[in-house]
């Protein structure tokens, strides 16, 4: 019997699959991430010692057969709807901090908005908001 995948779980999920998408978890990306569970509200309780296990169990779901589809359902099944825009903003976050976003990281970001059901123009309005956070003078 497997452990449930908490809203916690799911929404490392989201960054480490925004991270991976494009066959490469690089340092910053990882930093990102490290820096987001310790500074967001969302993550209050969350064990961050349970980092790695639960970046394997979306490893594992990922490396099996319909991994992705699987992910996205776990993903929408465990983050409460109110928080659905919070995870796609998750996902960008984690895509813009190398300043550059790959073909393969806009298609996970169209498959995750519309498996969550979000409208064009929140997620518009959070890809903007990243981008002026990341933008060089």
């Amino acid at each position: 019997m497997t452990t449930p995948v908490t809203p916690h779980d799911a929404l490392i999920f989201v960054m480490v699959m925004a991270s991976a998408v494009d066959n490469s978890m690089n340092d910053k990306e990882l930093r990102r991430i490290g820096q987001l569970i310790d500074l967001l509200p969302i993550f209050n309780g969350f064990d961050k010692d349970s980092v790695v296990e639960v970046s394997k169990r979306c490893a594992d779901i990922l490396a099996g057969p319909e991994g992705l589809d699987i992910a996205l359902e776990v993903i929408r099944d465990a983050v409460p709807a109110r928080s659905y825009d919070t995870a796609y903003a998750l996902a960008v976050e984690v895509m813009a901090v190398d300043l550059t976003v790959k073909p393969e990281e806009i298609r996970f970001l169209q498959l995750l908005r519309d498996r969550l059901g979000l409208d064009k123009l929140t997620c518009a309005a959070i890809e903007h908001s990243a981008m002026a956070r990341y933008r060089p003078m």
